[in-house]
C-alpha cells in the first residue's frame, strides 16, 4: 500500500465531509426561508484497481443532492398576496435580469407599480383573465406570460347594455290607464341614468310601453299584445331596444330590455323583476386570490373582477432542477422540460392564499449530521496524520 496513497485517502475524505459540512451550514442558514429546499451530500466510493498483490487506496467523492420535491409545511399569515403551493409545481417568476425562473418562494408583496414580487426580488407571473376561455398557454415555453399587476383597475365602470323588467298590468282597468316605474343605468363613465317606463292601456289585452330619459323617449311607444290567459304574445321577440344617447359627453349605449315575463291578469300594477347590468365608477378596496390561482380585484361596491390567472410550471424531475441565488430555479439537462399549466389542473397543486410553505429542513437532522461530519472529519485527519508519520519514519531510515 503506498503511503501517499494513504494521504491521499485521507485527504478525500476530509474534503467529502467539508462539502457535507457545507450543505448543513446552508441548510441551518436556511430553516427559516421561505420555500427552501434542503441539500444534502450523498457519497461514492472510489476504488483503484489491487496492483501485485498490493491494495491501493481509493477514497471517496460526493453529490449533492436537493430534495426540491419534498413539501414543507405551511404557515398561515394574514397577507392575501403569500401565496403557497399545496402539492406539485411552481410560480413562474422574472427576474431583474428579464429572464423567467421557477420558485416556490411565494412571500409577495404587492409593489408601488402594482406588481408583485417576492423578498429575493422576483416578479410573479401569470396570464390576463377571460371570462369566457381559459388563456392560451404555450405548454413548453413562457411566450404569453405578463406581469401580474394590482393596480391594472383602479378604477372601474361598466356600461349597461341589457336589462330585464317583467311587471304585471291590472287587466281590469279601462282603456286609458297608464302606470309609470324606473331603472337606473350606466353610462360609459359610470354615471346613473334613470330611465322611465310608462305603461298605457289602449284596449282589451293591448298596451304601450314607452321608454323615456329626461323627459325624452328613447324608445316607444312600443305595442304589447297579451292572450286570453294574459300571457304576452307580442312583440317578438318580447324585448324592447332603446337608441344609443350621448348625454354631456358620456353615451348611454343602445339597450336591449326582456320583458317576455310581464302578464295581465286581474291584479294591481306590480313589478316582479327588474334590472339593467353595469355598474358605476368605483375604486379598488383589497383583491382575493382563488385556490385555481385567478387573481380578482375587489372593488368598493363589493364586486370582484377577475384580472389574472396565476401560472404553473413543472417538470418531470424537479429534483434534478439547478438552484440559483433568490430560491429560484431553471431547468437542467437531467430534469427534463418545463411544462406549463394552472393550479388545480393536470396534477398542479391548490395555490394558498394567506399561507407560506416552510423550509423543510429538520433541525435536529442537520446537528446530527454535523456531528458526524464533525467526527468523521477528525477520524480522516488521523489517517492522513498517521501516514505522514510513517513517512517520517521511513525517510529517517537513511540516517
Amino acid at each position: 500500500m503506498s503511503l501517499y496513497g494513504t494521504m491521499r485517502t485521507g485527504v478525500s475524505g476530509m474534503n467529502a465531509q467539508a462539502n457535507r459540512l457545507s450543505t448543513v451550514a446552508d441548510n441551518i442558514a436556511n430553516a427559516n426561508t421561505t420555500g427552501y429546499k434542503k441539500a444534502s451530500t450523498q457519497f461514492s466510493s472510489l476504488i483503484l484497481p489491487t496492483t501485485g498483490g498490493a491494495y491501493n487506496s481509493g477514497g471517496v467523492t460526493t453529490d449533492v443532492r436537493y430534495s426540491i420535491s419534498a413539501q414543507g409545511t405551511f404557515t398561515y399569515t394574514t397577507s392575501a398576496t403569500d401565496l403557497a403551493i399545496n402539492g406539485e409545481g411552481f410560480f413562474i417568476v422574472q427576474g431583474s435580469d428579464g429572464v423567467e425562473y421557477l420558485t416556490r418562494a411565494g412571500a409577495f408583496t404587492a409593489m408601488d407599480d402594482g406588481t408583485l414580487q417576492n423578498s429575493a426580488g422576483f416578479t410573479l407571473m401569470g396570464y390576463e383573465y377571460s371570462s369566457t376561455d381559459d388563456p392560451t398557454i404555450v405548454v413548453n415555453g413562457f411566450d404569453g406570460l405578463s406581469e401580474i399587476n394590482l393596480s391594472s383597475g383602479s378604477l372601474n365602470a361598466e356600461a349597461s347594455t341589457t336589462g330585464t323588467l317583467d311587471v304585471n298590468l291590472p287587466s281590469n282597468e279601462a282603456a286609458g290607464y297608464v302606470k309609470a316605474t324606473s331603472l337606473v343605468a350606466y353610462d360609459s363613465q359610470g354615471n346613473t341614468r334613470l330611465l322611465d317606463f310608462t305603461y298605457t292601456k289602449t284596449a282589451d289585452n293591448e298596451w304601450e310601453v314607452e321608454v323615456t330619459y329626461d323627459g325624452t323617449s328613447i324608445a316607444g311607444p312600443i305595442a304589447m299584445e297579451f292572450d286570453s290567459d294574459g300571457t304576452l304574445i307580442s312583440p317578438s321577440p318580447a324585448e324592447i331596444t332603446t337608441t344609443a344617447q350621448t348625454i354631456a359627453g358620456a353615451e348611454l349605449g343602445a339597450l336591449t330590455i326582456d320583458i317576455a315575463g310581464s302578464t295581465q291578469l286581474a291584479s294591481d300594477f306590480e313589478v316582479s323583476d327588474g334590472d339593467i347590468d353595469g355598474k358605476a365608477a368605483s375604486k379598488v378596496t383589497g383583491y382575493e386570490i382563488s385556490d385555481d390561482g385567478v387573481v380578482s380585484l375587489k372593488y368598493d361596491d363589493n364586486t370582484l373582477v377577475p384580472k389574472y390567472r396565476i401560472a404553473m410550471a413543472s417538470v418531470q424531475s424537479p429534483d434534478n432542477l439547478t438552484p440559483l441565488p433568490g430560491n429560484v430555479y431553471t431547468q437542467s439537462n437531467d430534469s427534463g422540460v418545463i411544462v406549463m399549466g394552472y393550479a388545480g389542473t393536470g396534477g398542479y397543486g391548490s395555490i394558498l392564499s394567506g399561507a407560506l410553505e416552510d423550509s423543510n429542513v429538520d433541525i435536529a437532522e442537520e446537528l446530527t449530521s454535523m456531528i458526524e461530519s464533525q467526527r468523521n472529519y477528525t477520524a480522516n485527519s488521523k489517517v492522513f496524520q498517521t501516514g505522514s508519520e510513517l513517512m517520517e519514519v521511513l525517510v529517517n531510515l537513511k540516517r
